[in-house]
Order: C-alpha cells, then structure tokens, then sequence
C-alpha cells in the first residue's frame, strides 16, 4: 500500500508556494486608475463626493463614516494611507483626474493565498459606470495574474442588496450567510459570503473584458450586452 493512501481523501494536492503580499502600485484602466491611497491628494475630492445630505448614503454598510468634520475624515485617511492590511488605494478618473472612490485588500493569507476585496467605497460620480465594473476587473487581474492568489472573496452586509447583486455581476459566487457575524455601528451584522476562485479567472476575465470593449457599447454610451449575461446571469 502506497505511504499516500490514507492521505487520498483530503483533497487535491495543490502547491505550497505562497502568494505574493499586494504593494502600493498603480494599475491603469481606459476610465479609472487604481493608485496607492494618498490623504493629502485625495482627501477633498473624496470629502465633497462623499459628504452632504445628497452623498452620505453611500457610507450606509461602511465600517466608518460619514464623518461630522472634514478634518475627523482626513484623519481617518491618514490612517487608512499608513495601514498594509488593508491595504488601500483610490480608484480615479481619468477624464477628471479627480478621486471618486476607494477600496481595499484586506484579509491578506498569502500562505493559503486568500484575499478579499472590501471597504469599498463608490461615490455617486462613480456608480454604475464603467470605470466602476473596470476598477473591480483591474483589482481582480492584479489579484490572480501578478500576486498569485487561488481565492478572492467579497463580503458584506445581508441586508446590502446592491452589493450583493454586485458580487453576483462581477462573478462571484454566493457562499452562504455568517449569521450574528459582527456588530457594526451598534448593528448585528449578518454577513453575505462571496467567493472567486483562480481556475474561474480567465473565464470571468473574458466577461469583464467582452463588457469593457468600446464595442459592447452604442453611440450614446449604452451597452449592449450586461455583464450579468456575460456571466450566466440573465440579462438584468
């Protein structure tokens, strides 16, 4: 009998080889680019989009925020700007050259070579553009293609409908719900499981990249086939 035997039922044998950590790099789009957070370039763009009654929204499911000063939010960028995990970096636009969101890697296991993507925060300016789907598809090509990972999860709120419809969109799978998970703004937290996996990429990599084709759009901006479909979804 083979010394492997009793070993047979644990599952496919995979490498060792560890993940590479993700650094502060910028990663260029058509419409956005993913730069390494920086407080003192980003901060009043990030504050105007982000702050007054019509904007504040958008800090619903967060972790933090809104903030009651501009100065308590610029101290947490600070923060952010100096934290490796997460590790944060401002989504921006090309045309403008302005900050129009944020979002981190966190969770970072470079030994079981798992990452997540989360504290995303989508100004108003940046929902339901492109440069939102393409900021998401950039994230996701720098995770598996230049740092290695074999899983890429996203997680939020139960209650977040459009984050979870986001997840489902950009290819993730729905894992199930962490019940009682955290307590978030004085608020138990039940916690939405999503998951991409390596041997899935290049599959959603053709997606994204088939509904980021200038082709897949009309003179007037509009696409032609969603995203959704492209990922077996329908056509919502």
């Amino acid at each position: 009998m083979s010394s492997t035997a009793p070993f047979a039922s644990l599952g496919p044998v995979v490498s060792a080889q560890p993940a590479l950590r993700p650094e502060p790099i910028t990663l260029d789009g058509r419409h956005v680019r993913i730069c390494p957070l920086d407080a003192h370039r980003h901060a009043a763009s990030l504050y105007a989009a982000s702050h007054g009654a019509e904007n504040e929204q958008v800090w619903r499911y967060l972790f933090d925020g809104p903030f009651a000063t501009k100065d308590q939010f610029v101290q947490d960028l600070f923060a952010k700007e100096q934290s490796s995990d997460p590790l944060f970096f401002t989504i921006e636009d090309k045309l403008t050259e302005q900050a129009v969101g944020y979002a981190a890697l966190m969770r970072i296991d470079e030994k079981h070579r798992c990452i997540e993507v989360g504290s995303i925060l989508y100004t108003h300016s940046l929902q339901h553009t492109s440069g939102a789907t393409e900021a998401m598809y950039l994230m996701a090509r720098h995770v598996f293609e230049d740092l290695g990972y074999r899983r890429y999860e996203w997680k939020c709120n139960d209650l977040n409908g459009p984050s979870k419809n986001a997840a489902l969109r950009f290819g993730f799978s729905f894992e199930g719900i962490f019940r009682q998970h955290m307590i978030v703004k004085g608020h138990s937290r039940d916690t939405a499981w999503f998951s991409m996996l390596d041997g899935e990429w290049p599959k959603r990599r053709a997606a994204f990249e088939q509904f980021l084709s200038p082709d897949n759009f009309d003179t007037e901006g509009r696409q032609k086939i969603a995203l959704s479909t492209l990922n077996g979804l329908g056509s919502s």
